[in-house]
């Protein structure tokens, strides 16, 4: 497909093409033009405002405030508490978000929007430190601030020279090395970033333990080794977890065995029909199973699964540190969960 400009056909991939590389040209430039001074006055006050657990609140106007908005997303992201304020709702009442100690981004590609200007006074008057991130570093909002981000382009993508393009591209890119370098300098670890992202598959895999996602000690009945045959079956069916556990005759709360589905069905293969009236707890389960304490990690817990050698393990008895019964940890529940 091809596009026409007078009477040329340009081909679609090749406009795109041209965009993206006039787009990766403006941030390249932004790159060169960033004062080091300024930059690392900025990353001061982001480290100020993390030590005193202040917030960094992020505004900005139209475009620049939804740029704004995925600023803040991002430093929320890593563990900097960060807002959007809107400069309109700033101006009647939310201003009441900002504390002296907070830390105030304002994006303007301009340097001369009214909504940001008038915020400022009251900023100031707070001690509220401000870090400008503007196109014109000869502004009025630039004069304002305590350091001067320059996010200037010399024309934006858009063919008219209006639309916000390769300014907003510029802004985007200085706040995500502004929150990189910030992760990079707070030591910033995988656990750390796993803590604001739960339900993701890195934040559940360094989050979730077998406790988490065991079925509790309080839903499964415990068994006596001499527990005939027709009362497992019978338990095995109706707690629809799949598994028993066999309690030690000296101490109830501990594990003596696990019998599975795949435990009963090998006994049942093993003693001939004639037997299966005299089978009990004791002769079905696996004696001293695997355990895992409640605080490992699920997907470590997986990986025991899968490395013992002898047969599958489906299910791991959970416990705690004096060995007594906490639940049964399922490979149904992690794989439930996303973990496998």
């Amino acid at each position: 497909m091809a596009h026409t400009v007078g009477c040329i056909a340009i081909p679609l991939m090749s406009a795109l093409a041209r965009c993206l590389e006039e787009e990766a040209a403006a941030i390249a430039a932004a790159a060169q033009r960033l004062p080091g001074d300024q930059v690392e006055a900025a990353l001061q006050l982001l480290d100020r405002c993390a030590a005193s657990r202040a917030k960094l609140v992020i505004t900005g106007v139209g475009k620049s405030g939804i740029v704004a908005r995925k600023i803040a997303a991002t430093f929320s992201s890593i563990g900097l508490m960060a807002i959007y304020l809107n400069p309109l709702d700033a101006l009647h009442g939310d201003l009441g978000v900002v504390a002296p100690d907070d830390l105030v981004l304002l994006l303007s590609n301009s340097g001369e929007t009214e909504e940001l200007l008038q915020i400022l006074p009251h900023l100031k008057r707070r001690g509220t430190a401000r870090i400008a991130l503007v196109g014109r570093v000869v502004s009025s909002l630039a004069r304002g601030c305590d350091v001067v981000l320059d996010g200037s382009v010399d024309r934006e993508v858009c063919p008219l020279n209006l639309a916000p393009t390769a300014s907003t591209a510029v802004a985007m890119a200085i706040g995500d090395a502004l929150a990189a370098v910030w992760m990079e300098r707070s030591g910033i670890s995988q656990e750390d970033f796993a803590l604001n992202h739960p339900a993701g598959s890195l934040g559940k895999q360094l989050t979730l333990t077998a406790a988490d996602l065991m079925v509790p000690v309080h839903r499964l009945v415990p068994l006596a080794a001499a527990t005939p045959l027709a009362e497992v079956i019978a338990h095995l069916t109706a707690d629809g977890v799949g598994a028993c556990w066999v309690a030690r005759q000296e101490n109830p709360e501990r594990i003596h065995g696990l019998i599975t589905d795949g435990d009963l069905r090998r006994a049942l293969q093993n003693h001939g029909p004639t037997e299966w009236g005299q089978l009990t707890a004791a002769d079905l389960m696996t004696a001293d199973p695997i355990t895992v304490p409640g605080s490992t990690l699920a997907i470590e817990a997986i990986e025991r699964m899968e490395r013992n050698r002898r047969k599958a393990i489906g299910v791991l008895p959970v416990v705690d540190e004096e060995e007594c019964m906490l639940g049964l940890l399922r490979l149904h529940d992690l794989v439930q969960a996303g973990l496998a």
